[in-house]
């Protein structure tokens, strides 16, 4: 049976609530923001701009939670002290709701995406709002997944890089591999490999840290179009992994043959 929003937390009068759907905004994720830096997260809902799209006295907030379709992780209900434009301010001044506190990072919702605005009147959603899932704790970003799994976006990757996910770094510290990098707005792809002593978790530091890695094709790219390119286009895949005692011909040997069977040198980023 359905769980009702309604029943897990009533709102007297949501018609004093505008409904913000927190979604990609072409530089970020909301999720990955709200992992990273609770500051910033706040930042999304005190943005007045030019809209004022919170006309109301509170903001029920929800984000993206992009791993899963039609599902939103609650991210606080506020209430706005102040929408005035003084000295030509962009911000509301905002303060968390007590009662929403216990929820913030916790509670799951199911909802279709009526539109693509970010705002909506909150009383014509409320009743219709259900509870998918309730946390044990706060969301600290995707659990590892295992090695023949890993299929994540820059973004993603950065996020897991920025919290040092305890999980994933103890994964991938202990494991030399071959992976692939995919441009998705043109289909190119880099393989590469981890090898020596730092694992898979250095090589994609190095990655996380510059967008490129140092390597000469994605250095270029870029170069041209800054680091917000790799957030947007690039996703990350783990073709093979190995034990840290494996030989480093064995791994570089394998990187040579993927390169050869995804045709990486002749349509992708690879220049040898």
């Amino acid at each position: 049976m359905d769980i009702a929003l309604s029943t897990v937390y009533p709102i007297a009068a949501p018609n004093t609530f505008k409904l913000h759907l927190a979604c990609w905004n072409n530089e970020d994720q909301p999720l990955d923001v709200f992992v990273r830096n609770r500051a910033d997260w706040d930042g999304w809902n005190s943005w007045r701009g030019t809209r004022n799209d919170f006309s109301r006295e509170f903001i029920f907030s929800l984000i993206d939670y992009y791993p899963e379709p039609d599902e939103w992780l609650f991210g606080g209900a506020y209430h706005i002290i102040s929408r005035s434009n003084v000295n030509h301010s962009h911000s509301y001044q905002i303060e968390l709701l007590e009662d929403s506190k216990p929820f913030i990072g916790r509670l799951k919702l199911s909802l279709r995406r009526p539109g693509r605005i970010k705002a909506f009147n909150f009383e014509n959603y409320y009743h219709t709002l259900r509870v998918s899932e309730i946390l044990r704790r706060p969301y600290t970003g995707e659990a590892f997944c295992g090695y023949d799994q890993i299929d994540v976006s820059f973004s993603m990757l950065e996020t897991i890089f920025v919290i040092q996910r305890a999980d994933w770094k103890a994964a991938l510290e202990n494991a030399k591999g071959v992976y692939v990098i995919t441009d998705i707005s043109n289909g190119k792809r880099y393989v590469g490999s981890a090898y020596g002593t730092t694992g898979l978790w250095s090589r994609w530091a190095c990655y996380i840290g510059t967008g490129h890695g140092f390597t000469d094709e994605l250095t270029r790219v870029i170069k041209e179009n800054g680091i917000e390119y790799a957030r947007t286009n690039f996703r990350f895949a783990l073709l093979e992994h190995r034990t840290p005692k494996t030989d480093d011909k064995i791994i570089t040997d394998r990187e040579q043959y993927w390169k050869n069977v995804l045709l990486s040198r002749q349509y992708g980023y690879n220049k040898n």
